[in-house]
């Protein structure tokens, strides 16, 4: 294992290196042999299993109900509202044939020609067309709104340059889609699912993010307002870490949904859709990490303890691990998730290793001299600190120490990204700032899709969002000396 840590990258050296070989040596995913595509291995699997059922009872704690829709999607409903077709053409994978039969010449399988769709389909890279089609059929009256639907499901979205969990060809996600009477009550809800994925990123993930407005550029494709949480990553570029959009009746209008209002008159129906995905993954490695391995909040972390006996013999591993398992009970009865190592193949050296890669949030080891002594060595994983402490009251002080360790990881995220929140009021400032230092850059921008184009050409930075508590301020435009009314957030991101 120590030869497996050597082997792990440094951050400062080369960060992108880094993240990878965290992914990798952690056991969390690998890439497949589908290029472009993962395996998620299931000690990822575990962390992602504990996202998704955080994020499922949030939702149906604000009314919203599970349902599933197709993975395909006939062509012809990418074509009924131009702005989101245009916005995922390039990455749409098609099915064109529904069989294969043996190769005449013997040469395995062949797409057999005679097989072709009347219409291809879409492997959906997102499901606001098919869901709209379906609530045509489930909306007739204001009685039937408002609809709050969420699937949890796998888009094909088809990128050629792919890291794992921050974009690949296929990744796992919830889908938010909601059917509503007014746009009042629409926009209120777009504006309620974003904070409920603000509240699990800084309370779960122990990620500070930012909430605000996407720019018209970087709206999603068939929204009228796009709203997201943007985070920082250790090396000073932005992650999009979530997004719930407000639809108007764009969709609506281009599946014909329409309801019976209570005069009686037809109206078309408001939307919203909402997502995050695997790429919280991503953003959770990336956050918190260190050279040593994954650092893991408690709230997310599948093993929170990890027990490790220390002995020479049978007899004493038999004694000291009967002890561990005593301990292990009253911690699983105050809802600690615990695993006691006692394999006999590995040296404990090793063992320290694994689960401090791993990003296991507190280790305890027992020998014999802990035995006697009535104690036990803790470490906990986000600040490497041990200490020898008395095993009376340990449950009480590990489950204390889960928050504490929650709140601490919660603490240094904030400290960093505040840190790195840079007002800049020129040009050269703005360019100064973006190659020394990176982070969110704050600055006056003129509000032209031109503009901002024309920013992201020069630097590669784009607007992360506009914050929803910037202030009213006057000032004039960093790149354009335009005036502007407000500071918007830019960074170089993932």
């Amino acid at each position: 294992m120590a030869k497996e840590l050597k082997d792990v990258t440094k951050a400062e050296d080369n960060y992108s290196q880094w993240y990878n070989d965290l992914v990798v040596k952690a056991g969390l995913a690998e890439n497949s042999a589908v290029r472009g595509c993962m395996v998620i291995k299931p000690y990822g699997y575990a962390i992602w299993e504990k996202m998704q059922a955080t994020l499922d009872k949030m939702f149906k704690e604000t009314g919203h109900e599970n349902a599933y829709f197709p993975l395909f999607i006939p062509k012809s409903f990418f074509s009924k509202e131009a702005s989101h077709v245009e916005g995922f053409a390039k990455e749409c994978a098609v099915v064109t044939h529904y069989r294969l039969k043996n190769d005449p010449d013997g040469k395995g399988v062949v797409v057999d020609p005679d097989a072709k769709l009347e219409e291809e389909l879409i492997v959906r890279p997102t499901s606001e067309t098919i869901i709209w089609n379906t609530y045509k059929g489930w909306i007739q009256s204001y009685r039937d709104l408002p609809i709050l639907c969420n699937q949890w499901a796998n888009v094909v979205r088809w990128e050629m340059r792919t890291r794992l969990f921050l974009r690949t060809a296929e990744f796992l996600w919830q889908e938010g889609h909601t059917a509503h009477a007014t746009q009042e009550e629409a926009i209120e809800e777009a504006t309620r699912m974003i904070h409920v994925y603000e509240k699990f990123a800084e309370e779960w993930m122990s990620l500070p993010v930012i909430v605000g407005h996407k720019s018209p550029n970087e709206r999603f494709a068939g929204a009228v307002d796009t709203l997201t949480i943007e985070a920082l990553m250790q090396d000073g570029k932005a992650l999009q870490s979530g997004t719930s959009h407000f639809l108007g009746q764009n969709f609506a209008k281009a599946f014909d949904v329409q309801y019976l209002n209570k005069e009686g008159k037809l109206e078309y129906v408001w939307a919203t859709s909402w997502g995050v995905s695997t790429r919280l993954m991503g953003a959770l490695i990336m956050a918190h990490s260190d050279n040593n391995g994954l650092v893991l909040p408690p709230k997310l972390a599948p093993i929170q303890v990890v027990m490790i006996p220390i002995y020479r013999g049978e007899e004493q591993m038999q004694t000291i691990v009967a002890k561990l398992r005593e301990m292990a009970d009253e911690l699983r009865a105050r809802g600690i998730s615990v695993k006691i190592d006692d394999r006999d193949n590995v040296r404990s050296g090793f063992k320290f290793a694994d689960y401090e890669l791993k990003g296991i949030p507190v280790r305890l080891a027992l020998g014999p001299r802990d035995l006697e002594n009535g104690t036990i060595e803790l470490m906990r994983r986000d600040t490497l600190a041990k200490e020898v402490v008395p095993q009376e009251g340990l449950t009480d002080r590990v489950v204390a120490l889960m928050e504490d360790i929650q709140q601490n990881i919660y603490r240094k995220a904030l400290e960093f990204r505040n840190s790195m929140i840079t007002k800049v009021d020129t040009w050269e400032e703005f360019l100064d700032v973006l190659e020394n230092k990176g982070g969110f850059i704050s600055a006056h921008w003129d509000g032209t899709v031109e503009t901002e184009v024309a920013i992201k050409e020069a630097t590669k930075a784009t607007i992360r969002c506009i914050p929803f508590d910037a202030p009213e301020e006057e000032g004039r435009c960093v790149f354009s000396g335009k005036p502007s009314h407000r500071r918007v957030l830019f960074a170089r991101s993932y």
